[in-house]
């Protein structure tokens, strides 16, 4: 179901820490708000607060806020936008914006309307945008609000299972489990999922596949031992442009105390391009053992992809 956002009011200040005035229309371009003190290359572009956050401010600091004062360039109607999530978007046919934070730490009496009234609702209440398409808006205008989807390429490599010899437990595990991790933090995920015999030349074009549909994950499961036919490593680190040993190396110490074999294991993990990829053992067990531990940094590793700084 589409979900708009109407804009209110577009404002600008000529200095930091002070309110936000009400002008005509603003422009965006790669550094923000022109004319605006907040302006330029980096996350917090431009700083959106809803109209539903003033509402319960104004009883608490015994008059009308005005659209502006807590230093918002885009005062909006519609959505509880502090609900969204980073890498969301809110997009029209002049401009584009991408969510980059959630609130913000409060400047305290540095702040003027901290200042006045002695609280201040946009660290909690406010989010904060990247500019991703140049353009004008201004109040009146509408924004579709597009949560991000969280795409993953699950590719299970078996001889025997591609055969139907046996069902793939491992693969549909996998893809089950992160559509409910994505799910349960709030994100939208698609997962595509392959079944493929343990080829190097079918594994590599299944990696480049995924990599051109702008997958963000790809998980590898099978290969990883060291038999004859495992050879998930060999095809998988060549096209690596940055590797992430210490995930893996950790699974390995931490189950291998425990059961020997573990530490035969040759997963690995990496990124190539956007794309964060993860090659996990065949064993079902060892998948969940893996995604245990794994799951707990992909949100983070996403954020570091795109360059942005939450912790």
């Amino acid at each position: 179901m589409k979900q708009t956002l109407k804009i209110l009011s577009v404002n600008i200040s000529k200095k930091k820490g002070t309110v936000k005035l009400p002008v005509s229309s603003i422009s965006l371009t790669d550094v923000g708000v022109v004319g605006d003190a907040h302006s330029g290359p980096w996350n917090r572009q431009v700083s959106l607060l809803g109209v539903e956050s003033f509402n319960s401010f104004s009883a608490e600091a015994g008059r009308k806020i005005a659209y502006g004062e807590f230093a918002e360039n885009i005062t909006t109607q519609g959505i509880e936008i502090y609900k969204t999530l980073p890498l969301d978007r809110f997009v029209n046919d002049n401009i584009e914006l991408e969510v980059t934070q959630i609130g913000k730490k409060c400047h305290g009496s540095n702040c003027q309307i901290f200042r006045e009234v002695g609280n201040c609702v946009m660290p909690k209440e406010g989010i904060f945008a990247r500019v991703i398409k140049h353009g004008h808006i201004k109040a009146g205008d509408e924004l579709e609000y597009k949560p991000r989807v969280i795409r993953s390429t699950v590719i299970t490599l078996s001889d025997r299972a591609s055969q139907g010899v046996y069902e793939d437990i491992s693969g549909r595990q996998l893809e089950k489990r992160l559509n409910e991790f994505w799910n349960s933090v709030g994100r939208q995920s698609e997962v595509d999922y392959l079944l493929i015999p343990d080829k190097e030349e079918l594994l590599k074009k299944a990696i480049e596949k995924a990599i051109e549909n702008k997958s963000d994950f790809i998980y590898t499961t099978g290969g990883t031992g060291i038999g004859p036919k495992d050879i998930t490593p060999e095809v998988v680190e060549p096209m690596l442009e940055k590797q992430i040993p210490g995930i893996m190396d950790l699974i390995r110490t931490k189950y291998g105390s425990e059961k020997p074999a573990a530490l035969l294991s040759r997963s690995i993990a990496g990124i190539i391009d956007q794309t964060i990829i993860y090659c996990l053992p065949g064993n079902s067990r060892a998948v969940n053992e893996y995604l245990d531990e794994i799951l707990k940094t992909v949100t983070h590793s996403l954020y570091m992809i795109y360059q942005l700084d939450i912790h």
